[in-house]
């Protein structure tokens, strides 16, 4: 069996045979537009998902909407529970807890928590990632917050309420979401992130500084340092008498500490590769794969946060978007078909009111230069050329349509006059033809 197109049905042709298998592990937005997919390419085979959250759920709002009660539990879902049974996917509620490759007549296998094994011919890895360790003391502690799953949303709103003091560690989009929604929920929140620049290669210098400052303009207190350690309620610390009269102290390296009933913590995420590693798949700070999603092992894919592509003229895109598209770029290669070509990764995200979007990479390349836009001494949007000109990254703040006009002109890879883009008066799309 080649890495290429993997023959999975009985006649050894691309996987429409009827007696043609797939299996995704997980339900998030990646495995479920593969699915979704090769049901819309008239795929006839058996589709599965098994993930132990059960029926797969958008998750950028779980930060967002969801916290503020803008979006409930029935509107997270990707489609309704109806679409499954219609289009002939089963959903088994299971997490896996080891995948067995198969050969050329043997299927893959792929054992569940639940005691049971599946078999199938091919298996997708579509586990995300988990919460990036906070490697000091206490921040093992079950009582902490993260917010990766609809149960971690849920237990951090049980417990927004006004006055409630939240501790939000981590300044990077994540953090930056749960602090703003812990703020619209009229909670005191102070945000603790170990750098005055966080996500800095993401939106270019001028527009993280402002976004930055949005934390304190809305009321979110902010401390920059290293997080020492975290000290809970049930810890006789403080008081020889009878212990911590908070219930929870985060501890900073420089000794200021911060008191809280709540603590988030948002510190990125890493992928889940143990499946892929314990099967002997390669990875590296991901599963490694083609554009099509083909990892080391025949028969076996990676899609969405848990995979990484390899030689990419761009840097690793863990967001919405970008999961979409690995999902349907495997879908097709599955089919027998070309994947289309991507383009420059995408992403945005909302805070305090604000809606941001970024296309590419806003990180220079050498001779590279940041262009910035403003209107009314405030910067609306950021943009980084290579030295010959073209556009590598853009960002902006309530100005969607820079940023798509920007994506235009970066996959064209046009070359664009700096002292018209930072003309406000000059619309962005007048300079995408070139």
């Amino acid at each position: 069996m080649s890495a290429g197109l993997v023959p999975v049905a009985d006649d050894g042709g691309a996987p429409g045979g009827a007696s043609a298998s797939v299996l995704v592990l997980g339900g998030g937005l990646a495995g479920f537009s593969l699915v979704r997919e090769l049901r819309r390419r008239g795929f006839a085979g058996a589709l599965t998902i098994a993930d132990p959250e059960g029926l797969p759920y958008d998750r950028p709002p779980l930060s967002k909407d969801y916290l503020t009660g803008e979006t409930d539990g029935p509107r997270l879902l990707l489609a309704p529970p109806s679409w499954f049974a219609e289009h002939g996917v089963e959903v088994v509620t299971a997490r896996a807890e080891a995948l067995e490759p198969g050969g050329a007549d043997v299927r893959h296998r792929v054992r569940l928590n639940t005691g049971e094994a599946r078999e199938a011919d091919v298996v997708v890895l579509a586990t995300g990632g988990r919460v990036r360790p906070l490697a000091v003391p206490g921040a093992d502690d079950a009582r902490l917050i993260t917010l990766r799953t609809r149960a971690d949303a849920d237990a951090l709103v049980a417990r927004l309420h006004f006055g409630a003091r939240v501790a939000v560690i981590g300044g990077g989009f994540t953090g930056a979401e749960a602090a703003s929604s812990a703020r619209a929920a009229f909670a005191d929140v102070t945000l603790v992130t170990s750098t005055e620049t966080p996500s800095l290669t993401a939106v270019g210098p001028a527009i993280t500084a402002r976004l930055h400052r949005m934390h304190a303009e809305n009321g979110v207190e902010l401390e920059v340092g290293r997080v020492a350690r975290i000290e809970h309620a049930d810890e006789a610390v403080d008081d020889p008498g009878g212990g911590l009269p908070t219930a929870h102290r985060v501890h900073l390296e420089d000794g200021r500490t911060v008191d809280a009933d709540v603590v988030v913590l948002a510190t990125g995420t890493v992928p889940e590769t143990a499946l892929a590693e314990k099967a002997g798949i390669e990875t590296a700070d991901g599963v490694l794969v083609d554009a099509a999603g083909r990892t080391s092992v025949p028969g076996i894919l990676a899609v969405g946060d848990v995979a990484r592509l390899r030689d990419s003229a761009w840097p690793a895109s863990r967001h919405w978007e970008p999961a979409m598209q690995a999902g349907v770029a495997a879908a097709a290669a599955l089919m027998g078909e070309e994947p289309a070509a991507p383009g420059a990764p995408w992403f945005w995200s909302d805070r305090h009111g604000a809606h941001v979007e970024a296309v590419g990479d806003m990180a220079l390349p050498d001779g590279g230069r940041h262009v910035h836009r403003e209107v009314r001494g405030r910067t609306v949007a950021s943009f980084a050329l290579a030295a010959d000109g073209t556009m590598r990254g853009a960002a902006s703040v309530d100005d969607p349509m820079a940023v798509k006009a920007a994506r235009r002109i970066i996959d064209r890879a046009i070359r664009v006059d700096p002292e018209a883009l930072a003309d406000p008066a000059v619309p962005v799309r007048s300079l995408a033809r070139g």
